[in-house]
């Protein structure tokens, strides 16, 4: 059996340390002791951006993304953004990114070198607040994957992205017509009974974490701003 190596440790702002592992080709994040992300079980992150992005109606989409972690999202839509579109991530860990072009250059790839993108060393929740007050244009895809689900595990003040107050800004920081889609590991029925509350038209999805309809069942929402 391959032992796990300890690559590199950061701390999160008001949250708890991660730390880089690698085991064997495979590379996972951890939260503490709980495991938050790895190679193996990238594809329902992956399909967060594929699956928002086909149902985005403007032809030259502005895209926010809540957490680069090890980037999956970020590629995927990078990969479905038609001509013409932009994609912001906002990761408040710096050393992420000192990872990502450290010791998972080979996943990284040129995603952090493309015009297209942009990584921002910030809240997600004050870019959210930067489209809502004009600061920013408003977004046409908000994309979160910033915990293990609607209860701000990650970080101290996150949980505010999924209260009533913090949905209802996150559609005033929409586009009409915008699209809100927020990974989780688990379905959370209370999360779905307050978007819809908010307003917004509510698809609610179940995908596997790995291709070939194997590994464990994440869900997604897809919150569409009424126009």
């Amino acid at each position: 059996m391959l032992p796990r190596e300890t690559l590199a440790t950061a701390r999160i702002p008001g949250g708890d340390t991660l730390t880089l592992v690698g085991h064997g080709r495979d590379f996972v994040i951890m939260l503490g002791r709980d495991e938050l992300m790895g190679t193996r079980m990238r594809y329902s992150e992956e399909q967060l951006a594929r699956l928002t992005l086909e149902q985005v109606a403007a032809p030259a989409p502005r895209v926010l993304i809540g957490g680069y972690g090890m980037g999956f999202t970020f590629r995927a839509a990078l990969a479905a953004l038609p001509a013409g579109g932009r994609v912001v991530v906002a990761e408040v860990v710096p050393e992420i990114l000192d990872w990502a072009r450290g010791p998972l250059a080979q996943l990284t790839g040129d995603c952090l070198d493309d015009p297209r993108g942009e990584v921002a060393i910030a809240d997600v929740a004050a870019l959210v607040d930067d489209a809502v007050d004009g600061t920013t244009a408003r977004y046409d895809a908000i994309l979160l994957d910033v915990d293990n689900g609607p209860d701000g595990i990650v970080r101290e003040g996150n949980e505010r992205l999924y209260t009533r107050t913090g949905i209802a800004r996150l559609r005033d920081a929409l586009a009409t017509g915008g699209m809100l889609a927020v990974w989780s590991a688990a379905p959370d029925h209370k999360f779905t009974r307050r978007l819809r509350d908010a307003g917004f038209a509510v698809e609610e999805r179940t995908v596997r974490a790995r291709p070939n309809n194997k590994g464990p069942r994440h869900t997604i929402w897809f919150a569409r701003r009424p126009g």
